[in-house]
């Protein structure tokens, strides 16, 4: 367990990087599938990846209650580093949490034990961050809906049935899950109006 003195560091240009951060993370949503890559932090508390670092130094803040899996609150590091730099509420309560960060892909909780919003604030509902073992390997599934055109396929180490799940989404519209897939310092993004199919199928 870390002290707060060997914490691991947030961002070295603050501004800078969390802008270059937004600017990708919002282009990842808007060209669902694609890889994009994000200004990465040079040091994370395990298991937490550099690219996720990123991403909760950028979007979150107290108003952001966060949930995490088994693998990111095995210790308390990373708990006390969002709250040391974000000031994020770590919460134990899913379906209360503006984002979940979700380390072993294989232990995502029921989506609808997350936030799914509501017909008139769809915004209040769970960003599902999960950190995968590759975006250029693994299942391929072929995504459609807007930002792209006709259609993008996507491979990454995901359980083929996550996916699947996700076509719950349609079901729910505009309530809903939105996903973004993290390897490292890269990205995808599948927002809610994205819907998925095994490619080839």
């Amino acid at each position: 367990m870390v002290t707060v003195a060997e914490m691991p560091a947030g961002f070295a240009d603050k501004v800078l990087s969390a802008q270059s951060t937004f600017r990708s993370v919002m282009d990842a949503m808007a060209r669902p599938g694609s890889v994009q890559r994000i200004h990465a932090v040079p040091g994370t508390p395990a298991p937490m990846m550099r690219g996720t670092a990123a991403i909760a130094l950028t979007l979150f803040d107290h108003d952001t209650p966060v949930w995490l899996d088994k693998a990111m609150s095995a210790t308390a590091d990373v708990g006390k580093w969002l709250k040391f730099h974000t000031s994020a509420p770590v919460i134990a309560d899913s379906a209360a949490s503006a984002f979940a960060l979700v380390g072993n892909p294989h232990d995502i909780p029921p989506l609808d034990r997350l936030a799914l919003g509501s017909n008139e604030y769809p915004d209040r509902s769970t960003t599902l961050i999960m950190q995968v073992d590759s975006l250029h390997a693994g299942p391929a599934w072929e995504l459609i809906g807007p930002g792209i055109d006709g259609a993008a396929v996507l491979q990454a180490t995901v359980p083929a049935n996550l996916f699947d799940r996700l076509a719950i989404n349609a079901v729910l519209f505009p309530r809903g899950i939105d996903v973004v897939l993290v390897h490292d310092d890269a990205v995808v993004a599948i927002p809610r109006t994205t819907r998925l199919a095994a490619h080839g199928a």
